[in-house]
């Protein structure tokens, strides 16, 4: 099961970057915020019950920076007319 828990996570993380690198997601948008938060959380989950003490530190950051600049996204007023990347 963890292979199939760090592969999901892995594809979710990456998917999310090839689209930014596309072009087809903004890094500030919400989707890109919450795919990177999602694969990282899994990841940090499965290191945390195998004991990987240093992915466990990769991943929870990544989970924690990805939740904060999700939650301001969140909390930030969405502009009328604007362009709109989440």
């Amino acid at each position: 099961m963890s292979q199939v828990v760090q592969v999901t996570g892995a594809v979710v993380i990456l998917a999310a970057f090839a689209a930014a690198q596309a072009g087809r997601l903004d890094i500030r948008s919400r989707p890109y915020l919450a795919l990177n938060l999602v694969g990282a959380a899994a990841l940090a989950v499965d290191a945390w019950r195998e004991r990987q003490w240093g992915f466990l530190l990769l991943e929870g950051v990544w989970a924690l920076v990805a939740a904060f600049g999700l939650a301001a996204e969140l909390l930030r007023p969405r502009r009328a007319g604007g362009r709109i990347s989440g």
